[in-house]
């Protein structure tokens, strides 16, 4: 048994009390030392800092309002529509926590977007920050599934077939696809099977999962500790006296304060999306999903919500043309890296087993062309490239071979490499919404490219150009 921590009689109320707990509870007061008030952090983070606490805020609101939608939803096909309608316009107060609820879903992936992209810019995902990615990337995929079930559970016009398009295409999966398809919704259409299931996993599975693979993250960054835009090390600079990092300042409460700053400039655009445009001209809210689901009566234009629609474009643009060019920049990429770099035999051996595997499946399943309007069909080729520009993420940190990690000290071309990589996604995503169309295709076909493209040359063009040197200490002015 620990011994217990002595106070001064004449100590106040306040830290008698704090006293009390700690010699109780001393395990939490330590996690909050090592990840707080002892956690030192580089003293130069910017704006682009914000996005990793406002993910935590936002994650906080939509647990906080999914359970107090759970008291008055009905996982029930005929009941599901209405009892939305009841929150809306019957529970008091329920209106505020639906729309805080559907606008924290958009929110959650504009700052975890935001935030993929801080650490892009900034090499956070470089050595010694590999699991700290492949954890933020796992992140994202599993908030993916998150708010995908979470879609289908109004029961609106869009929620129903969006959930029985994106269901239908895991059927391309071969040999288990179909099964897999009949798995996930419990029947063999989209029904009230399928809704329970998506609700149970929407409010119990996947939350866990996230709510683990965060606590992982959060661990694994302090454990190595935060980058910062210098890409700098601040373990490995100087110290004080004291063993602590001279470039580095205490996360508490410094930086508390700092995103208190954040948090309120967000809540101010987040309260003004509630209470004065809740649908964002559609894009946060779909009209059709204001109409009851009706299996008989299909839209004129299928389309996931925004923050799928960059994929789902991607999607779309398969054709036999363009599965023949992607399989040439796969292979030629591949074919560079085994001739021209030095990675390890392992790495070499893993990318000849994925070329292989590729032209392999390429040759024996063939290519069956993309057309929703005209049905949904085994669309294996469309899924694999939906499906590789998520999982490409996770081997970003082998993928990059820049000598430096922050794009500060880049060569000035590799700014407008990313600009042009953030239109690209923007573009994709905007066509993504829109109804097909012969010029959407081919615009969407060259995106698709580009996005591929930026990943699998990555070990080339990040190594090309004029890189200014890094200084040993971070770069910061006091304001």
């Amino acid at each position: 048994m620990a011994e217990f921590k002595e106070i001064s009689p004449n100590a106040t109320a306040t830290q008698k009390l704090t006293n009390w707990f700690e010699n109780r509870f001393p395990t939490a007061f330590a996690g909050y030392r090592d990840h707080m008030s002892e956690y030192y952090a580089p003293k130069n983070f910017n704006f682009w800092y914000f996005f990793g606490s406002l993910a935590m805020l936002v994650l906080v609101i939509q647990i906080v309002t999914g359970i107090f939608l759970t008291m008055h939803y009905k996982p029930d096909a005929a009941l599901a529509f209405g009892s939305v309608e009841y929150i809306m316009r019957d529970v008091p107060w329920g209106w505020l926590i639906r729309y805080m609820h559907s606008t924290g879903a958009s929110a959650f992936f504009i700052v975890v977007y935001l935030h993929m992209y801080r650490g892009l810019i900034y090499g956070s995902y470089r050595k010694p920050r590999e699991l700290v990615w492949v954890f933020g990337c796992a992140i994202f995929l599993v908030l993916m599934a998150e708010a995908f079930m979470g879609y289908l559970l109004p029961w609106g016009q869009m929620s129903y077939w969006g959930a029985q398009v994106i269901v239908n295409l895991f059927s391309a999966i071969p040999f288990i696809g179909p099964d897999l398809a009949l798995l996930i919704r419990g029947d063999y259409v989209v029904s009230d099977a399928t809704l329970n299931r998506f609700f149970s996993f929407h409010v119990i599975a996947v939350p866990l999962v996230l709510l683990g693979l965060v606590a992982a993250h959060i661990l694994a960054l302090h454990d190595v500790g935060s980058n910062n835009p210098d890409g700098v090390e601040i373990k490995a600079g100087p110290k004080d006296a004291n063993g602590k990092p001279v470039d580095g300042i205490p996360f508490h409460p410094f930086y508390t304060v700092h995103d208190i700053f954040g948090v309120a400039v967000f809540l101010m655009v987040f309260s003004a999306i509630i209470f004065f445009a809740p649908e964002v001209g559609g894009y946060f809210l779909e009209y059709n999903n204001f109409i009851p689901a009706d299996p008989l009566k299909t839209p004129a234009h299928i389309a996931p919500v925004w923050y799928f629609t960059p994929y789902y474009s991607m999607l779309r643009a398969i054709t036999t043309e363009m599965m023949y060019a992607l399989s040439a920049i796969l292979v030629l990429s591949i074919a560079f890296v085994l001739l021209k770099t030095r990675a390890s035999s392992l790495v070499k051996g893993l990318l000849l087993v994925v070329m292989v595997a590729f032209l392999w499946m390429f040759n024996a399943f063939g290519f069956t062309g993309i057309d929703l309007l005209q049905g949904i069909d085994a669309k294996f080729w469309g899924v694999v490239v939906m499906g590789g520009a998520v999982i490409i993420l996770f081997f970003l940190p082998w993928l990059d071979k820049s000598p430096v990690k922050s794009i500060r000290y880049r060569p000035g071309w590799h700014k407008w490499v990313y600009g042009i990589f953030v239109v690209d996604f923007i573009v994709l995503a905007y066509l993504g919404t829109q109804p097909p169309s012969p010029t959407g295709e081919r615009i969407s076909q060259v995106g698709t490219l580009f996005y591929f493209g930026f990943f699998l040359l990555m070990p080339w063009w990040s190594r090309l150009g004029e890189f200014k040197p890094v200084p040993e200490r971070i770069t910061f002015a006091a304001h």
